[in-house]
């Protein structure tokens, strides 16, 4: 179980949160890829990311970039993950 199990639900409570979580499982994504793989809304993934950034779920992994940025779990997002 996680440290922080409001988290878990912070992520199920949102089906964009949930799905852009599970996007990420794999590799570090930009936005636009995340967009591909989950077939939601650029503008969706967007605000969701900050969302997941803000609770420390998801890390920019390149912030001086203003295109192609790439999105990755944290430690937190993945112990997230493997309860979903």
């Amino acid at each position: 179980m996680t440290q922080k199990p409001h988290l878990i639900g912070y992520v199920l409570a949102s089906t964009y949160r949930k799905k852009v979580v599970l996007a990420l499982k794999d590799k570090p994504l930009t936005p636009v890829m995340v967009a591909n793989k989950t077939r939601l809304h650029a503008s969706h993934i967007s605000n969701t990311l900050s969302e997941l950034t803000k609770e420390k779920l998801v890390v920019c992994l390149t912030p001086k970039l203003r295109k192609g940025r790439l999105y990755d779990l944290t430690s937190d997002g993945r112990k997230v993950l493997k309860n979903l």
